[in-house]
């Protein structure tokens, strides 16, 4: 290189936009809600009770989080009560996970991705960025392209110096 010539970066001036999804799930709170506190003698889920006992939760700590609905012991838990918990928390967080942490897992997913303003992407040449520590890779990146692919020309997996093409929109 010539004394005076400048760097031109390639990849800048490509007009390609990156998404990490890791960006989007960073500061998202989790919350658990462990039904094996609710159990009478730690072996059954006792209606009246279980009403009463939802009454007394502070629902402002559900508020902006994400939350697990789980039993961590070995009982059988009633479809209705998964029914009343959803009827209480459904009015402060719309991300709801039943299960277990991989069920969390997925929908922390879905919630990053439904926090991405789309519009920004419109007609755009996007990048996914694939390194990092996203959790179920592989159903995130699904997901993630589900999201995008009716917004952008183009999608690719990788770094913007180093990519596979995943998407062209057709002409």
């Amino acid at each position: 290189m010539n004394r005076g010539e400048t760097i031109i970066n390639r990849v800048e001036k490509s007009g390609l936009l990156t998404i990490d999804l890791q960006d989007y799930l960073k500061d998202i709170q989790t919350r658990v809600i462990d039904l094996k506190d609710y159990l009478f003698q730690g072996l059954v889920l006792k209606e009246k009770d279980f009403r009463e006992a939802l009454k007394t939760i502070d629902t402002s700590q559900f508020k902006e989080a994400v939350v697990l609905i789980t039993c961590t012991t070995d009982a059988i838990i009633p479809s209705w009560a998964y029914m009343l918990l959803m009827s209480k928390l459904s009015i402060i967080t719309p991300s709801i996970a039943i299960g277990n942490e991989s069920d969390l897992e997925r929908v922390l997913i879905e919630h990053a991705i439904n926090k991405i303003e789309l519009s920004d992407y419109a007609g755009a040449k996007v990048v996914v960025k694939g390194c990092g520590s996203v959790q179920q890779r592989d159903y995130a990146y699904a997901k993630l392209t589900q999201a995008i692919l009716p917004h952008v020309a183009s999608i690719m997996y990788g770094e913007p110096c180093s990519t596979v093409p995943v998407y062209k929109k057709p002409r």
